[in-house]
């Protein structure tokens, strides 16, 4: 199993950035998938969430009406869209999947495979 997040890079604040997460040997379909992410010196946090059908989603409140989590099961790809960026949401950021609820997983620590993470850093 294999999760590979690609997309991130170096932006300016108040620009946006597009990562996303293929999965190989995984029917993502059949997961809950979340992004996290985790700064120099501070603890991995979620950033958003969302359940298999893609149809419910949940936000950080430090991202909510910024970032946005998408899925296409057909594409065993989610994807996080992240626009008006600022300083602080620099970070690595971590796709994972969670194969035994039917909601939301917000619990880092439930989740069964993580993607390397993809950095990316916000220039004020």
């Amino acid at each position: 199993v294999q999760l590979q997040a690609s997309g991130g890079g170096l932006v300016q604040a108040g620009g946006s950035l597009s990562v996303s997460c293929l999965g190989s040997g995984i029917t993502l379909s059949t997961y809950v998938c979340g992004w996290f992410r985790q700064a120099p010196g501070k603890e991995r946090e979620l950033v958003a969430a969302i359940n298999r059908s893609g149809d419910y989603a949940y936000y950080a409140d430090s991202v909510k009406g910024r970032f946005t989590i998408t899925r296409d099961n057909a594409k065993n790809t989610m994807y996080l869209q992240m626009n008006n960026l600022k300083p602080e949401d620099t970070a690595v950021y971590y796709c994972a999947a969670e194969g035994y609820s039917r909601g939301i997983v917000v619990d880092a620590h439930r989740y069964d495979y993580w993607g390397l993470g993809t950095q990316v850093t916000v220039s004020s």
